[in-house]
């Protein structure tokens, strides 16, 4: 036995170099892809994009370690159309999803505390069955799926909840005016309610008569026992822990810093020091959400509070020895709100672009659909870099494909991993398509640095048509219609060929419908 011991010590050496390397050599393991998507994070909300006033470190530092994106836009200016198109890869003409859509033929679904009864009343209309999301193509290549956050694409007890589409693990809100609490009764795991130690304050609940509105124990209802973006995050965490050794695709859908102005008290306080005395935003008598003291300070807590956590969430990745392996997209739904207590001019949320009413979330301008947007992926991509190419949200399966070499039919979307990876040529947009028939009825067209805008197709108000050259004029001041005359012909021939008459009536716009764009 010791002869036989002795003779394989001898002939260990002598092994064939290519056993050898199938020992020192394991199998390359696809990238993990964490996609963040902040909700109304406006343009410049963050350092990185020029924000002077709420702090952003950790935020700010992924960004030097890739790619920021100067013309990246959301698919859509408001919360579902921008997140359906961005898991499906269409753009508004062809989208299902085209406009918030809150199911109301099922009911009260706005009364908070008959939802909270009746899980039917929850959620959003469903998207067809057989509607193929990112999250189920990845799937098909091996992945671990998972989304955190807020989903706002369906309705419990339906096929279209995120473990139907895609997704093996699911936590947070499944319905966006549930999202309109920090503090909610419950959120899901999965397909179940997970019940919270929160009383039942409802949404929008005005501030109580008679009270001091400049003495804080009197905003103590709007401050309860569990935080959702806290318990959001153990479960973050907890899926990459579970995932690490394996390929994974996470879809953080924070629903911060959409208001309800609710936020760690800590970061409060570090704001109001910073900021000083304050006007209380008070919910009622026509202003929503939840009332605060110090509004300003708790609209930059909540954004730190975010900041903070995607620091932590680095450092995990980090001390996981999975950072290096990971692609990192950080992005929002849409440009900054202007209701609840949010204070864009304050925080000149979307410079150099305007942010307020009419201008900003809801609206087809610069303020209301291009989204701060950066891309990490180490050894990938070339850290402190930025790219001017125009892209959206609804490219990003088709960047995905690309990146993982698998097929994909029927998309709007193209490719930008040339960019990313600075090898070969991109291919750009020849038009980029927005369609939304809220707030008035909007369309909008960028072709090249043209941009054409049409507002007030259904509100029976005079429609408009603008042109703006973004290239001079990137802040939409100087409205030149009258002027390209070719120009306006091209948008109108793309509006006629890009849009489909949507399934939903709520979304259709008569314009659209009938051609009249065109002539």
């Amino acid at each position: 036995m010791k002869n036989l011991f002795l003779l394989f010590l001898i002939a260990m050496p002598f092994l064939s170099c290519e056993d050898e390397k199938k020992v020192k050599e394991p199998k390359a393991q696809k990238p993990n892809i964490i996609y963040i998507l902040a909700d109304d994070l406006g343009y410049a909300e963050i350092g990185a994009f020029g924000q002077k006033k709420i702090e952003t470190p950790n935020i700010d530092a992924l960004s030097k370690e890739g790619m920021i994106f100067t013309q990246h836009y959301s698919s859509a200016p408001v919360c579902a159309p921008a997140r359906y198109m961005f898991l499906t890869g269409k753009h508004a003409g062809n989208s299902f999803i085209r406009g918030n859509d809150e199911w109301t033929d099922r009911g009260n679904v706005w009364n908070y505390k008959a939802m909270a009864k009746d899980s039917t009343l929850e959620g959003q209309r469903p998207v067809p069955k057989g509607t193929k999301t990112i999250a189920n193509y990845l799937k098909e290549e091996g992945y671990k799926t998972g989304i955190v956050g807020k989903w706002g694409l369906g309705a419990p007890h339906t096929h279209s909840v995120p473990n139907e589409m895609g997704f093996d693990f699911f936590y947070g809100f499944n319905c966006q005016r549930q999202a309109h609490t920090y503090y909610p009764l419950h959120l899901y795991k999965n397909k179940n309610r997970v019940h919270l130690a929160n009383d039942t304050v409802a949404p929008s609940s005005p501030f109580p008569k008679g009270l001091d509105p400049n003495k804080s124990e009197n905003y103590k209802d709007y401050t309860l026992t569990d935080y959702a973006p806290d318990l959001i995050f153990k479960e973050l965490t907890g899926f990459v822990e579970e995932h690490k050794n394996s390929s994974f695709f996470l879809y953080w859908a924070t629903p911060i810093p959409h208001v309800a102005l609710q936020a760690p008290q800590r970061w409060v306080d570090y704001y109001k020091e910073k900021f000083g005395p304050e006007k209380p935003y008070l919910s009622g008598n026509g202003n929503g959400y939840f009332s605060h003291q110090t509004p300003h300070a708790a609209y930059a807590a909540m954004v730190s509070y975010f900041d903070e956590n995607i620091g932590k969430l680095v450092q995990q990745l980090k001390d996981e020895g999975i950072y290096d392996n990971t692609l990192i997209v950080f992005t929002s739904d849409n440009g900054p709100s202007f209701a609840g207590g949010a204070d864009p001019t304050f925080f000149e949320s979307a410079e150099p672009f305007e942010s307020e009413y009419g201008k900003g979330k809801g609206f087809v301008y610069e303020g209301g659909i291009r989204v701060p947007t950066f891309f990490s992926w180490p050894g990938k991509i070339e850290p402190g870099s930025t790219s001017d190419h125009a892209s959206a949200h609804y490219d990003m399966l088709a960047t995905f494909a690309d990146m993982l070499a698998f097929e994909i039919p029927n998309t709007d979307g193209i490719s930008f991993l040339p960019t990313l990876l600075g090898e070969g040529e991109q291919t750009k947009h020849e038009f980029m398509y927005w369609e939304f028939p809220e707030y008035g009825g909007q369309v909008a067209i960028r072709m090249d640095d043209w941009k054409v805008v049409r507002q007030h197709l259904k509100d029976g108000e005079q429609p408009t048509l603008e042109l703006y050259n973004l290239k001079i004029d990137p802040t939409e001041q100087n409205n030149i219609a009258d002027s390209h005359p070719d120009v306006l012909e091209r948008a109108a021939v793309i509006f006629e060929q890009e849009h489909t008459e949507p399934e939903t009536e709520r979304f259709r716009i008569p314009l659209l419908e009938n051609g009249l764009l065109a002539k």
